[in-house]
């Protein structure tokens, strides 16, 4: 059986289709790599790949997308509801099968050497992270694009463990890359246009400010639909899951009389983490969805 590495890379781009398309073919039609999915939103002004693929194949298509996005993105001129701090803003690369997470944290030091080989400065963060104020994301993006150049001339704390050190890419700022386990990308979506509000509730609910363990959120404006959203990283789905995420989202939007308007997937997420939202929701018990899920049974064949 193949060995299989599952990429979620995200580029700051989600407006322009002539830059989002040309980075996405990277991906198309690779002998050993599979586009699963890839979403593009103009309020984020973010562009969310989801590919899998074996080692060599996917290395090369990661670094190849790359160096297409520090071609055509310039972050100078980029606005976006969500944070970000480079063309390509971040690159995770997660084990799918067959593989180990140290055989992962080879390849994403492999990832992060060729794109520093750009001339972009790469923090390696979670799994691969070599300092402990860099194996959060968060931590490492505060400032963003526009204070990064500033940020890096601390030499002690934010040189770069892969290209230039003490100054930025001038258009493609910095990367982030590094091995994690699964992530699900959940978003709620409030029948408001309080932005105080929804980062008020993304504050109530995130780990970092004494909410739940493995949630990481934030309140943004869903400019083009005049209402906002706790955007939420669920860094463990077993540890909480995603009902936890959205009925604690849900619970904390009461005390400001907003509801719930609907809820997004960026990118793609285990069965087991929608067949557990099954199970909770209509009570069941003794559910074993491997067993009584139809499509489960099939894939056995």
């Amino acid at each position: 059986m193949k060995s299989l590495i599952e990429c979620i890379p995200n580029y700051s781009e989600g407006r322009n289709p002539e830059v989002y398309e040309k980075i996405t073919d990277c991906f198309r039609g690779k002998e050993g790599v599979k586009l699963l999915d890839y979403q593009v939103d103009p309020n984020h002004n973010r562009l969310v790949i989801t590919v899998i693929g074996e080692k060599e194949p996917l290395k090369e298509a990661v670094l190849k997308s790359c160096k297409v996005a520090v071609e055509l993105i310039d972050l100078n001129k980029h606005e976006g509801q969500h944070p970000r701090m480079g063309a390509v803003d971040v690159i995770p690369f997660c084990p799918c099968r067959n593989v180990s997470l140290e055989e992962v944290k080879k390849l994403a030091e492999e990832v992060g050497k060729g794109l520093g080989e750009l001339g972009v400065p790469v923090f390696m963060y979670e799994e691969s992270a070599r300092k402990e104020n860099r194996k959060n994301l968060a931590e490492i993006r505060k400032g963003q694009f526009e204070g990064m150049a500033e940020k890096v001339k601390d030499l002690d704390n934010w040189s770069a463990d892969y290209g230039p050190v003490g100054e930025i890419h001038p258009t493609a700022g910095v990367t982030a890359v590094g091995a994690r386990e699964t992530l699900i990308a959940f978003n709620v979506n409030l029948n408001s246009n309080d932005l105080k509000a929804a980062k008020a509730i993304a504050k109530k609910v995130r780990y970092s400010s004494g909410g739940y363990r493995y949630i990481k959120a934030m309140g943004v404006n869903l400019d083009d639909k005049g209402i906002v959203q706790v955007s939420m990283n669920l860094v463990n789905y077993k540890g909480t899951s995603v009902y936890t995420a959205y009925e604690a989202v849900k619970t904390e939007a009461k005390r400001y009389g907003i509801t719930v308007k609907e809820c997004e997937i960026v990118g793609l997420l285990p069965m087991e983490a929608l067949m557990d939202c099954a199970s909770y929701y209509l009570q069941l018990t003794d559910f074993d969805y491997e067993k009584q899920v139809m499509e489960s049974r099939l894939l056995e064949e």
